[in-house]
């Protein structure tokens, strides 16, 4: 019998680009996680998943674009 694979994290987020780095929530964890990414949601879609650590993004629908 196989353990299922963990669940990847949801973040809920207000702004349409976030930046992920795999362990800024853990405290001491910087050299835990990935490199830096900026991550930009599409609106339309409501989510973006994180390339390194998988973890998912979702736009709350109150947010607002990001600025550039």
């Amino acid at each position: 019998m196989s353990i299922p694979a963990p669940t990847p994290e949801t973040v809920t987020v207000t702004s349409t680009r976030v930046v992920c780095d795999g362990a800024s929530d853990i405290p001491g964890g910087e050299a835990l996680g990935h490199p830096r990414v900026f991550i930009e949601i599409d609106a339309d879609l409501g989510y973006a998943d994180c390339g390194y650590c998988d973890r998912r993004f979702v736009l709350d629908g109150k947010g607002a674009p990001a600025h550039h």
